[in-house]
């Protein structure tokens, strides 16, 4: 499958972008949904890009939105699979935009939500080469296979989480952080008292301010 489609929003700066923010949307929506983000993150960023693809599969259970993959449970097993199955098309179109604009994974951060992190987190830790970041919003590790303590891409990792998420519960968050820790990432957290599944304003801005910092190292 390929990324053929979704939202963008051009540099602030109005020449060329010198970095790319990857936006992956979660189940049953759709990158123009998760492209609303960026206007909020574009005075701390001017030079960036920021793109919203639509997942390449509409999803079967809400009829206008996308999925990265069909979600049957939420089985460890079921999560890993899922995901590995959705990463090559997310892959490709990462190759096919860092081409487009002479850009490196350096100059590159994936921010992801509920469905849009586990791909975010499994597309990162498997680069062969190390993005600048990555924002995970009431999301979580979706498996650690083929992922080694001692090799591959570690960088910096924020996870934001709300206490009340019905969807994906905040233990999602600790058993995430635990996993990646003991992998040897740098990973940060913060936890939203009461939110829900969705991000509020302080969510935003760390995580605005996450990658803006990761940029300039």
């Amino acid at each position: 499958m390929k990324i053929v489609n979704g939202a963008s929003l051009q540099p602030r700066c109005g020449g060329a972008p010198k970095k790319i923010v990857l936006l992956l949307h979660g189940f049953g929506s759709s990158g123009t949904d998760m492209i609303t983000l960026a206007p909020q993150w574009q005075d701390a960023l001017p030079d960036t890009l920021f793109l919203a693809p639509h997942a390449p599969q509409r999803c079967g259970m809400m009829g206008s939105g996308y999925q990265w993959w069909g979600l049957s449970g939420f089985a460890p097993s079921a999560l890993a699979a899922g995901a590995a199955s959705a990463a090559p098309a997310i892959d490709a179109f990462i190759d096919r935009k860092l081409a487009q604009y002479g850009l490196s994974e350096a100059d590159l951060a994936l921010i992801g939500f509920s469905q849009g992190t586990m791909m975010a987190l499994h597309v990162a830790l498997r680069r062969p080469r190390e993005v600048a970041a990555v924002v995970g919003y009431s999301g979580m590790l979706a498996g650690t296979l083929g992922l080694d303590r001692a090799a591959g891409p570690k960088p910096p990792i924020l996870l934001v989480h709300g206490t009340a998420d019905p969807v994906v519960p905040i233990a999602a968050l600790h058993m995430s952080e635990s996993e990646l820790k003991r992998l040897d990432v740098d990973v940060t957290t913060h936890i939203s008292p009461g939110v829900g599944h969705s991000v509020d304003q302080v969510g935003l801005r760390l995580g605005r301010d996450f990658v803006a910092e990761a940029f300039t190292r």
